[in-house]
């Protein structure tokens, strides 16, 4: 019986990269491997079919050869004979058996012996911008998982001890034959921790940990930012049967302030000015993140939007003295409500104006006047 070609069993062009080959054959492998089509003798003959096909053509020398001899190459001893198991094919096997099994084939995270590492936790927590400043100690409540006090993390009743599980010998993993290889899977008697408890603490049904809620206190330097994250080493959930414990992550969330934006580590705000004082200069003060006061001066003809610096009262840089800036800038406000008397001012006011106390007015209504005259000169 001759063999098919070796692209059609994997439904690949010729010019297939390495890429599309894996892709290919792990799909296909999925479908037919013998764990998921147990007893069927047609799945498993498909299955080695794929797995020649594959080995052949993952493996360049062995393309090539493939590719200008065809089967023949690898008849009669010429050119490696039976494809076997190689590094590129052992890599994808596992894979594959990462995907029917799970997380490679039952392994826990941070287990060693039956000690499972416990896991990470999250905390969030809100700041308002001058604790952001100045930096702040806290409490916070935790609700946790905490090694047992009665068995001392062991999970076993307190004067009795885990025992080696008898169905893997403590390895935590067990062989299985699937026609003509082995496949590793996780001990199904102590679920891959290599001990089992016959004897379970009663405080805590074996775990080695109980939920309790815990106090710790958070120190939270000056200049942290909005979303910065403070780890607290071995602050998270207890592991399992004594396992190392897990971390606290805590998330800090910076308050929306009523007077300042942040960008970074510089302020900024936005501050009123009268149309006497933009027009003949002046100073005010506006309020600081650290509490005090701070002068603006303002010049003769200040305009609407102009942004003022002041060095130095912005946020601090974290785990550094020195400070960003706080920028003001000022709105000239239009008078309302005025008074009879307040309005003839304005209209004397008015009157003795001229393109050098309003340059911009004057400017924009002359540039109006040259676009409306050349208008009409192309009518």
């Amino acid at each position: 019986m001759s063999k098919r070609d070796y692209y059609e069993i994997l439904g690949v062009p010729r010019d297939a990269d390495e890429a599309a080959l894996k892709s290919a054959f792990r799909k296909k492998a999925m479908q037919c491997h013998p764990d998921r089509n147990t007893g069927d003798e047609k799945a498993e003959a498909e299955f080695k079919e794929l797995n020649e096909a594959y080995q052949v053509l993952s493996d360049g020398q062995k393309r090539a050869a493939y590719d200008r001899f065809g089967h023949q190459a690898f008849e009669n001893g010429g050119g490696g004979g039976h494809p076997g198991f190689g590094g590129d094919f052992a890599s994808s096997m596992s894979d594959i058996f990462e995907e029917l099994f799970g997380m490679g084939g039952g392994r826990r995270r941070g287990s060693s012996g039956g000690r499972e590492r416990g896991a990470d936790l999250r905390y969030n927590m809100d700041i308002t911008l001058e604790e952001a400043f100045a930096g702040k100690s806290a409490q916070i409540r935790i609700p946790t998982t905490v090694s047992c006090e009665a068995c001392s993390g062991t999970g076993a009743k307190p004067g009795s001890k885990p025992k080696t599980c008898g169905t893997c010998g403590g390895h935590g993993r067990v062989r299985a034959s699937q026609g003509f290889f082995s496949i590793e899977r996780t001990c199904p008697t102590c679920q891959g921790r290599g001990q089992v408890i016959e004897d379970p603490c009663a405080s805590c049904s074996g775990a080695g940990r109980v939920t309790r809620e815990r106090v710790l206190s958070v120190n939270i330097p000056s200049g942290v930012e909005d979303g910065t994250r403070i780890r607290l080493a071995n602050e998270g959930e207890a592991g399992f049967r004594g396992g190392p414990t897990g971390d606290l992550y805590i998330f800090l969330s910076i308050e929306p302030h009523a007077f300042f934006q942040r960008d970074g580590q510089d302020l900024y705000c936005r501050a009123p000015v009268s149309m006497v004082t933009a027009s003949l200069g002046g100073t005010f003060e506006v309020p600081t993140i650290d509490g005090g006061r701070a002068q603006v001066k303002v010049p003769e003809g200040t305009q609407s939007g102009k942004r003022f610096r002041l060095s130095g009262k912005g946020m601090p840089v974290l785990r550094s003295k020195a400070l960003g800036d706080l920028y003001v800038q000022v709105d000239v406000e239009t008078p309302r409500n005025l008074t009879k008397r307040q309005k003839e001012l304005l209209a004397e006011f008015e009157k003795e104006s001229s393109k050098d106390t309003q340059p911009e007015t004057a400017g924009f209504f002359a540039r109006a006047k040259a676009f409306w005259d050349g208008l009409a000169k192309e009518g």
